[in-house]
């Protein structure tokens, strides 16, 4: 696709969309707008076929059975690991996450996930839920992450991924990682939305999905203060 202009598919929005995770829709069409590059963003419900041009896949949160539905018809449909494969960008969050692996825990049963990153989720012994925080890999160059999670599973990794971030507050996979990435695919149990709370992550998918353009930067005064807020509270918590 153009440098210019991105095709953003926004998947199963009728199942999985909670917490309000297509606020990463409205993120990057934001921010890749305030840089000249015109977005058309395309919500595809479960009973339709994902389109197989596009530039960035967002996939968002949801309950256990519709997550264990949206998997399936992901896995008959191919478009996504197809994507994934070609090097097109894919972002997952909580059920959207824990789908991209092999496999996965769905009201008591295993399912099959989709295989496109090395890792499966199990059940935790409790839930986690509160703000999650802590560093992300250094050779993505975000910075510190922060977000609110709300899931019961607990992920652990392959040797072919590597951790989103070091957790420094909260749960994440395992109370020691939070997230994953492979190639252009990144994982992550950060809702909040992630991508409003955390912008450098939304440029990183918004460099990839053009094609590794450099981005010029924004004025960034509301988010970086929300952000400040949010791990100077950590900080204090743990103080």
């Amino acid at each position: 696709m153009s440098n210019s202009y991105l095709r953003v598919v926004w998947v199963y929005p009728d199942l999985l969309s909670t917490y309000g995770d297509r606020g990463n829709l409205l993120a990057i069409a934001h921010r890749a707008r305030a840089r000249g590059i015109e977005v058309e963003p395309i919500g595809v419900r479960s009973d339709q076929p994902l389109p197989y041009q596009a530039d960035l896949y967002l996939i968002g949160g949801g309950e256990d059975g519709p997550q264990a539905v949206a998997a399936q018809r992901l896995v008959q449909d191919g478009t996504l690991r197809q994507a994934a494969d070609r090097g097109v960008p894919v972002l997952g969050i909580c059920a959207g996450y824990q789908l991209l692996g092999e496999s996965f825990v769905a009201s008591g049963e295993r399912c099959q996930g989709l295989g496109i990153l090395d890792l499966r989720s199990d059940r935790g012994e409790s839930r986690a839920v509160g703000e999650v925080a802590g560093e992300s890999h250094p050779n993505l160059g975000i910075g510190p992450i922060t977000g609110f999670e709300n899931h019961g599973g607990r992920t652990h990794l392959g040797s072919a991924v590597q951790p989103l971030a070091k957790v420094t507050h909260g749960i994440g996979n395992d109370g020691q990682h939070e997230g994953a990435w492979a190639g252009h695919v990144v994982g992550s149990y950060m809702h909040g939305p992630a991508l409003a709370r955390n912008p450098l992550l939304a440029d990183l998918l918004i460099s990839w999905a053009t094609g590794g353009r450099q981005l010029q930067p924004l004025d960034d005064t509301w988010p970086n203060r929300l952000r400040e807020e949010r791990l100077s509270a950590l900080a204090s918590d743990q103080g």
